[in-house]
């Protein structure tokens, strides 16, 4: 951690975070009555609000894909509800859906629903003249392949055909097309975006890092059907896949790379989208 001193005033801005949660009669993608009254009394006494995250749940009535389906939609009308509120919606907002895979409460009524992270913003104070700027924290693999799952459907959402979306964070084993555990939830999300988009057809294209040779694809042709074979395998159909390997003949950076974020950067696997 360092200090930095100042030797004038200065303005900060309030960054509290705070959420608030919206609930939903049964099988409905729109707020109850009750909690679009209680919506209305908090927002007439909360100005400046910007959305930093949202989350959509379900009760256990139903299958999980039919229930993280309805928790998208009432994402949507929650979010339609907070534009036509005036409020900000981070350009970095996080989306997360739940089906019925979170810890449900005992009563169906409080699964129902629909919570908001938030804060205040444009609320200058005065700062003292002494600043404490925390030294940033290294993320884990965990953390950034958790962060990576949120983010996918958004990337979806807003990619066009013929965009090519890197997927950062699958992992493979040493020299093999094998999965490493941690990613596994990125390619479970990939197989959910595609449930959630019956029109959407794809290619999987693998990249690997570090050899210079053009014409050894063999390992990325590997990677990518084993990515290809799992979406297959999971119930979509074969006329929405495609899938190619390139080797490293398009990487990112230079081969051989300076060090290994360049190579992790190389390492890849892009969804093309075909058709939307």
């Amino acid at each position: 951690m360092r200090i930095v001193l100042f030797f004038s005033f200065c303005f900060s801005f309030l960054q509290a975070q705070e959420s608030k949660t919206l609930y939903f009669d049964f099988a409905k993608d729109t707020p109850n009555a009750i909690s679009l009254k209680n919506f209305d009394e908090w927002i007439s006494s909360n100005n400046n609000i910007e959305i930093l995250k949202i989350a959509g749940y379900c009760d256990s009535v139903d299958t999980n894909l039919s229930n993280k389906k309805l928790a998208l939609k009432r994402i949507q009308s929650v979010l339609t509800l907070l534009k036509s509120s005036q409020c900000i919606i981070s350009d970095n907002i996080v989306h997360e859906v739940f089906g019925e895979d979170f810890e449900q409460s005992k009563l169906q009524a409080e699964n129902r629903k629909v919570t908001f992270l938030y804060k205040i913003v444009n609320l200058p104070i005065i700062a003292t003249e002494s600043i404490l700027i925390e030294t940033p924290v290294e993320e884990s693999l965990v953390e950034k392949i958790e962060k990576e799952r949120v983010l996918l459907i958004d990337k979806f959402e807003k990619a066009k055909v013929g965009d090519k979306i890197v997927i950062h964070n699958i992992h493979f084993q040493f020299n093999s097309e094998n999965i490493i555990p941690e990613s596994e939830s990125l390619v479970e999300q990939l197989l959910f975006v595609m449930e959630l988009n019956p029109n959407l057809e794809i290619r999987v294209l693998g990249h690997i890092c570090c050899n210079p040779d053009p014409k050894d694809t063999k390992l990325s042709y590997r990677r990518a059907l084993k990515i290809f074979n799992y979406l297959r395998d999971n119930g979509i159909q074969l006329r929405r896949l495609a899938y190619k390997g390139f080797g490293s003949n398009q990487p990112i950076y230079p081969i051989p790379e300076n060090n290994e974020e360049e190579r992790i950067a190389n390492r890849r696997v892009e969804i093309e989208i075909v058709k939307k």
